[in-house]
């Protein structure tokens, strides 16, 4: 029979946290799952939309990626991010976990069932997947070794500070902005920077007069449907237990990802004559992306009302919005990311309400109150990640350049930059 410790005042002394094999066993899984998101699963979305002179680029960014933020979430990341920071703890994180330093085989984190290790890993591969998303705007056009550079600079400058004010104990989440499992601190974040990479890169040699047609939609199928199937760890995993939550984020996942899918399909079919295959196949990523700040709180039926309303608005984004103003966002991360992340965001605090079948609000906040907060979040993170994605991209070109020459771009960068080719028929 485990102690119970008695406080002062002779009431119980609530137990210490003990690592449960069940919870641990599941976060485990979902670390796994949200790293095959990026590899392979983004890596053969985005790669199969492009041409096929820049497939092998597509996959090298991806896969450089992942292994750069690795590093440099185990050197300071990981501490900034979900450090205590001190006085400046509503801001940034702390040193204290500098090299992964106190983190051993028996720590846990927080008040949590499971090893901070796992804590850290699976927090490691949300890092990974944000910057990776970007890719996806700029494709096509940007110097490795200045992707690179900026990768480096935006997780250490953007993605960091932003996790911390939501997560790990700054001011957004102390305000109350709901975000589950990233609509803020990943889309939104991904989405806006994505578009403004691709307006300080400018449009790709021939855009929009010169058709630019995905040269494998079977890459693209296969990798929305990892995306998918990876998005399970990615939503109910950030429950960090294997509970009725979890569950429940895993059947809304579900739902609203198949009605988005449907909303962009049929309004596909009705604007254009016919459904496409990438046309289903965005619109389930929107749909992931809008359920993710939701996963948590929604219940089934804001399930549909938040994949309905992602799969329409994220059509009409990456469609009519892209046209009317010329920008060539290649791949569509403003479109799909950023906007279905706002969608998601603020519909999180409509659908969050228990009258409407969520989980419910905190007590004494209602649903217009909650929806202003959620759009505090919203708005504090498109400002601050478009101004500082806009300095980093400038120093970086002002540096060592971020664009490819007029030749590389039209040789393609599988042979510019690598050398290599994707195919060899």
């Amino acid at each position: 029979m485990t102690p119970v410790l008695a406080l002062a005042d002779g009431t119980a002394a609530p137990a210490a946290p003990v690592i449960s094999s069940g919870d641990t066993a599941w976060m485990l899984t979902s670390t796994a799952l949200v790293l095959f998101m990026t590899i392979p699963g983004l890596a053969l979305f985005y790669g199969g939309l492009v041409r096929a002179k820049n497939v092998l680029s597509i996959l090298m960014q991806c896969f450089a990626i992942t292994a750069l933020v690795t590093i440099l979430w185990t050197i300071y990341g990981y501490s900034l991010a979900f450090g205590n920071g001190g006085a400046l703890n509503s801001w940034i994180g702390g040193l204290d976990n500098l090299f992964l330093k106190g983190i051993g085989l028996t720590s846990i984190y927080g008040t949590q069932t499971i090893p901070e290790s796992v804590f850290m890993t699976f927090q490691m591969t949300f890092a990974i997947i944000t910057p990776a998303l970007i890719v996806g705007a700029f494709a096509e056009r940007m110097k490795f070794s200045a992707l690179m550079w900026f990768m480096g600079l935006w997780l250490t400058f953007v993605y960091v500070p932003v996790a911390h004010w939501v997560w790990g104990g700054g001011f957004l989440g102390t305000l109350g902005v709901l975000d589950f499992a990233g609509g803020t601190v990943v889309h939104i974040n991904a989405g806006i920077a994505g578009l403004v990479a691709a307006l300080v890169l400018g449009k790709r040699k021939g855009f929009p007069t010169t058709a630019m047609p995905p040269h494998n939609l079977g890459y693209t199928v296969i990798g929305a449907s990892m995306l998918w199937v990876g998005w399970f760890g990615f939503n109910a995993g950030s429950e960090l237990a294997a509970d009725g939550t979890a569950g429940m984020a895993m059947a809304v996942t579900q739902i609203a990802t198949a009605t988005a899918a449907l909303a962009w399909m049929f309004a596909e079919w009705s604007a254009h004559g016919k459904p496409s295959v990438l046309g289903i196949a965005s619109g389930a990523v929107a749909g992931l992306v809008a359920i993710t700040p939701a996963s948590g709180t929604a219940g089934p039926m804001g399930a549909i009302a938040i994949g309905l309303a992602a799969g329409v608005l994220c059509f009409l984004a990456s469609t009519k919005v892209k046209r009317m103003f010329h920008y060539d966002d290649a791949l569509d991360v403003f479109g799909v990311h950023a906007v279905g992340g706002i969608v998601g965001a603020m519909l999180t605090g409509v659908f969050a309400s228990a009258a409407l079948g969520g989980k419910g609000l905190a007590e004494g906040v209602g649903i217009v109150g909650q929806v202003i907060t959620q759009g505090i979040g919203v708005g504090t993170t498109l400002v601050y990640t478009a101004i500082v994605s806009l300095i980093l991209l400038k120093l970086v070109d002002w540096t060592i350049g971020l664009r490819v020459t007029e030749e590389q771009e039209t040789e393609g960068l599988d042979l510019a930059l690598h050398d290599e080719r994707g195919y060899i028929l």
